[in-house]
């Protein structure tokens, strides 16, 4: 997974139960793009580290 600054990320939920979650990428420490991406969730606003899994997906501005 490539991202940059401004990329939305969603993480689907994987059980039943779990919500999709939504952010935004607020830095990408890599110049090539790879994770892991300081994320901004859109549901409570907390700023954290994200290592994604197979059950996250971009959605890019490119």
């Amino acid at each position: 997974m490539k991202a940059k600054v401004g990329d939305t990320i969603v993480v689907e939920g994987t059980r039943v139960g779990d919500h999709r979650r939504i952010g935004v990428i607020t830095a990408v420490p890599h110049e090539d793009g790879s994770p892991p991406y300081t994320v901004r969730w859109e549901d409570d606003q907390h700023e954290g580290i994200l290592y994604p899994g197979p059950d996250t997906h971009l959605k890019t501005d490119h």
